[in-house]
């Protein structure tokens, strides 16, 4: 693996913005989910205001996440994490969410760290930093933030949920309430099935409001 640095983004990155984005947005589509999609403008103002996370490699661009602040800071999330196809597969995206935890729990020591997944991966690696799984009742209740999922596939499932439930696992870490290693609840092979389980209920739902359009 070559040599590659995470460090807090500012405007010397604005230049990566688009390619950030793209590759965002790729991303979604090789996974067949919704994602919340961003602007360049919108990349670039997370690292101007030191709220964006950057990994580069000789110069290029190889992974990215950033800080979203929500309830006069009462609870933050980390969205976007995304690696360059040319450095997955290689624990290049769990470095970067626990540099991205590490520093949003010193710059911001009281908020409520939440975010919504559908993947395991990420799942995985929120439950290692001490993550629980909730219903979505326990996260924001923004409607800025729950505005962002509008671009997502699955969006029309959310809203006929009344945003009380959609494809994507709540995930949140209360700094006051720390997680001991022993309590550790990530189970892969279960977690599957639920989501499959999930997936299938909620999908099938779905199609049932578009045959009743």
């Amino acid at each position: 693996m070559k040599k590659v640095d995470i460090i807090i983004a500012n405007k010397n990155h604005f230049k990566y913005a688009r390619e950030i984005c793209d590759v965002i947005s790729n991303s979604a589509k090789v996974r067949g989910t919704g994602i919340a999609k961003r602007t360049p403008v919108y990349i670039q103002n997370k690292m101007e205001n030191q709220n964006a996370i950057i990994a580069l490699s000789d110069g290029k661009f190889a992974g990215f996440c950033y800080i979203e602040v929500w309830g006069h800071e009462k609870y933050v999330a980390h969205s976007g994490l995304v690696v360059h196809p040319d450095y997955r597969n290689q624990g290049l995206a769990k470095k970067i969410k626990e540099f991205t935890f590490n520093y949003s729990l010193k710059k911001y020591p009281t908020s409520k760290v939440f975010g919504i997944t559908t993947g395991l991966a990420v799942m995985k690696i929120n439950s290692e930093l001490g993550y629980k799984p909730v219903t979505f009742s326990e996260l924001t209740n923004d409607p800025k933030f729950w505005a962002g999922c509008k671009t997502c596939t699955n969006y029309e499932i959310l809203t006929a949920k009344d945003h009380k439930m959609c494809l994507c696992t709540g995930m949140l870490y209360d700094p006051s309430k720390k997680v001991k290693k022993k309590e550790k609840w990530f189970n892969k092979r279960i977690l599957k099935r639920l989501k499959n389980i999930k997936q299938t209920m909620l999908t099938n739902n779905k199609q049932l409001l578009v045959w009743k359009k």
